[in-house]
């Protein structure tokens, strides 16, 4: 609980996830991956207002999984 209230955290994942996202060993299939649902997050509430869960905790929630899932499937290719 402590490492999600940290900002150090949370700065270390989103630098993790620009350099996944700018990788180029990482298919465009796999970048899409975290980037449309996270969007279409970010549209759809405004559709939807009676979601409890905010936009940023969506995204950061989105971001802590991608980074890991993606780290151990491209692991050998992001040294």
């Amino acid at each position: 609980m402590r490492k999600l209230l940290s900002l150090r955290h949370w700065r270390a994942v989103f630098v993790r996830i620009f350099r996944l996202l700018g990788a180029k060993e990482v298919r465009l299939v796999d970048k899409l991956l975290y980037v449309v649902p996270v969007l279409l997050y970010w549209v759809l509430p405004d559709v939807m207002p009676f979601m409890p869960i905010d936009d940023i905790a969506v995204t950061m929630i989105a971001a802590e999984w991608y980074t890991r899932y993606m780290e151990r499937k491209y692991s050998e290719h992001l040294k």
